[in-house]
């Protein structure tokens, strides 16, 4: 098995790669700390050898461009990619390329990365492409006008409206690329006790307080997504939203096709001027 993952240095993704590691031929962390990187696969001696460190800036359309030409130099095939890595952030930050921080690194940055590795997971047997959502995606209110919210910006709103995409963007490749034997999960890794979300202000900050006691380890929050990554599902839950390792009913809006075509073409007319980079 080879697996590509995102935010592979902290929280579940490390808890990821750890239990992965072991049943992976290759292993490619797209990070952007490359030293907390490899300070991971040092922590894993019997698997060094098999795991690649590649520098990916979600928050940098033209770097993530180059993090799947170096993945495709890399391997001629993928069996899964974890788009693990997301933030929450307390400000409303344009990026050097235009695009609203929160938008880019939960959901565009993963949007182009997908689209680039496509034929990567399409080469072989097919592939998985998992996607880490959260029941934050329950508060999402879609500006059709506005989906990166540049206009009418908070943070909670952003976070909520990138985790309905995730869910949004899971459909839409198992409805796009079912022929082509790909798998696409999303999930909702619970409440974990991370780092994650330390930069919160107001209101999410304080839920963030009153929920620590009850927050899961990252270990724990991890299961899902490994369950995914090495279990055979059923075809009908392709496209599907999964709890504790079982599908999950989502939002009305997580099955709204008007929706999902919508992000669909907004997502890649932005990344046009990169698919020419690869």
């Amino acid at each position: 098995m080879k697996i590509a993952i995102t935010g592979a240095t902290s929280g579940i993704g490390t808890e990821k790669v750890k239990a992965l590691a072991p049943l992976c031929e290759q292993m490619f962390l797209l990070v952007r700390d490359e030293k907390k990187a490899r300070d991971l696969i040092q922590s894993l001696p019997s698997h060094q050898e098999k795991i690649s460190v590649i520098y990916c800036d979600l928050s940098d359309l033209s770097s993530v461009a180059k993090t799947a030409t170096t993945l495709s130099q890399k391997t001629t095939h993928l069996d899964v990619l974890i788009n693990n890595a997301g933030g929450i952030f307390p400000d409303k930050t344009i990026t050097t390329e235009g695009h609203e921080l929160t938008f880019c690194v939960n959901h565009l940055g993963h949007f182009l990365l997908t689209y680039l590795t496509m034929p990567l997971l399409t080469s072989d047997k097919g592939g998985k492409i998992i996607s880490v959502s959260s029941e934050a995606h329950r508060a999402a209110k879609v500006n059709e006008e506005d989906l990166e919210l540049k206009n009418d910006f908070s943070s909670f709103k952003a976070y909520a409206n990138v985790k309905l995409y995730n869910l949004l963007f899971t459909k839409s490749l198992a409805e796009k690329f079912n022929a082509k034997k790909i798998e696409a999960y999303a999930l909702h890794p619970g409440v974990v006790n991370t780092n994650f979300g330390t930069q919160s202000k107001g209101i999410f900050k304080f839920l963030l307080y009153l929920a620590k006691p009850f927050m899961i380890s990252p270990k724990e929050g991890a299961q899902t997504g490994i369950h995914l990554a090495t279990h055979q599902l059923d075809p009908k839950s392709n496209g599907g939203y999964f709890k504790k390792r079982k599908l999950a009913k989502a939002s009305k809006d997580a099955s709204s096709k008007k929706l999902r075509d919508l992000l669909w073409a907004y997502s890649l007319k932005q990344i046009e001027p990169y698919l020419s980079e690869k």
